[in-house]
């Protein structure tokens, strides 16, 4: 079991990252809500893995603290999810916003998170408040990373290179091609990093 990895983070591909730990590069995806906060390519990084091995392949899971990877262990517990759905999950709102969620019976946030219909955000609420009654990291900062406010733009003047990372992360996470693209359009602002119009995008589909 592979549960903690520190090394030079060598390429960052939202949602997905390749980090060289002594000479062995790993790859691994993350929550955007965790890869918002990684250092520059080339500097020291540190990770709790989660390691899923399914019979077509082995993945890694990386959460920059171990409540983020507790709450995803617990996601992955609930009936019909697996861990693409909980990376998209944890990718659309904070840890502390999804437990605020889950207490307050919010089905209508919820179902706006991809793969997440009516019947699978219901069972969530039934499923996850009594794991979720004692969770460490309940009383974190409940607001996402702050993201610069954004001004709408002809969706052509964006950097090819931006629009399609933010593009094949949103995909990555579990949304449709339709419902990315006009979101992109909408909150493009000129200069975004991809990163920063991807989060723009989580914020505004959520």
């Amino acid at each position: 079991m592979i549960g903690r990895l520190q090394g030079t983070l060598v390429a960052k591909h939202a949602p997905e990252l390749l980090i060289d730990v002594q000479g062995v590069g790993y790859e691994v995806q993350l929550p955007m809500t965790c890869f918002y906060e990684l250092p520059e390519i080339g500097q020291q990084a540190t990770l709790w893995v989660h390691f899923v091995v399914r019979e077509d392949a082995q993945l890694l899971f990386g959460f920059n603290t171990l409540d983020e990877r507790a709450l995803f262990r617990l996601l992955i517990k609930a009936q019909g999810v697996g861990p693409k759905m909980a990376l998209g999950i944890m990718s659309s709102m904070s840890a502390p916003q999804f437990i605020q969620s889950v207490r307050s019976g919010d089905l209508s946030t919820l179902v706006k998170i991809p793969g997440v219909g009516k019947k699978t955000a219901e069972r969530l609420l039934v499923e996850m408040r009594d794991r979720l009654k004692d969770f460490r990291g309940a009383e974190m900062d409940t607001g996402l990373p702050g993201a610069t406010p954004v001004v709408p733009t002809e969706y052509a003047e964006m950097p090819p290179s931006a629009r399609d990372e933010a593009l094949s992360a949103l995909l990555a996470l579990g949304y449709k091609e339709n419902q990315a693209q006009p979101v992109l359009k909408r909150v493009f602002n000129e200069g975004m990093s991809s990163e920063e119009l991807i989060r723009a995008a989580l914020k505004a589909m959520m």
